[in-house]
């Protein structure tokens, strides 16, 4: 197919955290919210003159001064925001937005924060205590958390507009963007789908990382241009696989699974489209910022969250996925010293093959995985095992 106009104008913006759009919303007045956790609703760091950025390290490469503070024991991407802090890469935020969810990240927050790793003179952080089971109490301390931790601070030290009516136009605007991605996921569950597996990563990539309101008229023309796209003649995907598992920022993870021909039929991993790219309702009868912080908390599919309904949930979500999107399998992976992730990978790549009949293949992997040909390999033999369980119509699991 057509190469799509504006992907390698998204590359270059995925080069680097402080790109081009996030310098011209700066320079026109915007406050740069930095976070890293879903448990953050983006929707409310888009107040006001406030936007949001997902926070990442792109072309990490030595993480020796992060295995220094933090040993080399935690995960990967945390150290790379160590790293990338401590070089200077984070001088453009004017807020760090975090969550106690975390306690790696949490590592990071003090150590950028001990050692004033961010130089901008008018620089703040808040950090909330987020609750671990979706129940009244939950959701009250939940509320009270971002309101008096994240909201009020940028309200009193940026200057940001957190009233309701802000809130409400915040979320208007989120919405129109996840109206975008809802047509574009669509389109992957067609037969020979028109959009490819990397570019999707791609597009809700820069979604992430970029002002909403200026990446908004290029997704928009991007999702005009998939709705008239050519596909190819025919369908070259040997099976199509859910993707789940940790924070995954690093779409040469889906060039991997692309050159192996599996199609990512739908993602279900931190800060991609499922959950955070699906519209937030919104009663005008009803405070925003609790309806806002109440869909967060019932769509928040953390391992974080221990209760019951929450581990049957997740469950139930990748084998509903399987079935609305036809994937033939289903990819656990996970960041490596990953906690949460680590123990949700290990008994659910059991459970998904053993309960529900899906062939499930689990992975750990490195922060930056470009280059990994032990990575392509299980991959590769992946979907040998899958195309065998086609041929023959059944049979014994992956």
């Amino acid at each position: 197919m057509k190469d799509l106009k504006y992907i390698h104008f998204f590359e270059d913006l995925l080069e680097q955290a402080d790109n081009e759009l996030v310098r011209q919303e700066r320079e026109s007045g915007g406050v740069a919210v930095g976070y890293s956790c879903y448990y953050l609703p983006e929707a409310l760091l888009n107040c006001g003159k406030a936007f949001s950025v997902r926070l990442r390290a792109p072309n990490t490469g030595s993480l020796d001064i992060s295995q220094y503070y933090m040993t080399s024991f935690i995960c990967g991407y945390t150290r790379a925001l160590f790293e990338r802090a401590f070089e200077g890469g984070m001088n453009f935020l004017d807020f760090y937005a975090s969550s106690d969810t975390c306690q790696q990240m949490v590592r990071v927050v003090e150590n950028i924060r001990e050692l004033e790793l961010i130089s901008n003179p008018r620089f703040s952080w808040g950090i909330i205590d987020a609750p671990l089971k979706l129940t009244p109490h939950g959701l009250r301390l939940y509320v009270e958390q971002i309101r008096g931790h994240i909201l009020q601070p940028l309200a009193e030290r940026c200057g940001v507009d957190v009233s309701d009516a802000a809130i409400r136009a915040a979320v208007e605007e989120h919405n129109e963007m996840c109206a975008i991605f809802e047509q574009i996921a669509a389109l992957r569950r067609e037969d020979n789908p028109r959009v490819t597996p990397r570019e999707f990563h791609i597009l809700s990539l820069v979604s992430y990382a970029c002002p909403t309101a200026r990446i908004l008229p290029y997704l928009r023309e991007t999702l005009d241009e998939l709705l008239v796209r050519e596909r190819d003649a025919s369908d070259r995907w040997r099976a199509r696989v859910i993707v789940v598992g940790s924070e995954l920022d690093d779409y040469a993870f889906t060039e991997i699974l692309e050159n192996c021909r599996c199609y990512v039929a739908a993602d279900r991993y931190c800060f991609g489209s499922i959950p955070g790219r699906q519209r937030i309702p919104l009663r005008e009868d009803a405070d925003a910022l609790e309806q806002v912080c109440r869909w967060y908390l019932e769509t928040n599919q953390c391992p974080r969250f221990m209760s019951q309904e929450k581990i049957l949930q997740r469950r139930e979500l990748v084998s509903e996925l399987a079935k609305e999107y036809r994937a033939d399998g289903v990819l656990y992976e996970q960041a490596k010293f990953c906690d949460f992730w680590g123990y949700e990978r290990t008994l659910n790549t059991q459970v998904m093959r053993e309960e529900y009949g899906l062939p499930t293949l689990g992975i750990d992997r490195e922060y930056v995985v470009r280059g990994s040909g032990q990575l392509a390999t299980r991959i590769q033999a992946f979907m040998e095992s899958l195309e065998i369980k086609k041929l023959q119509g059944g049979g014994e699991d992956a």
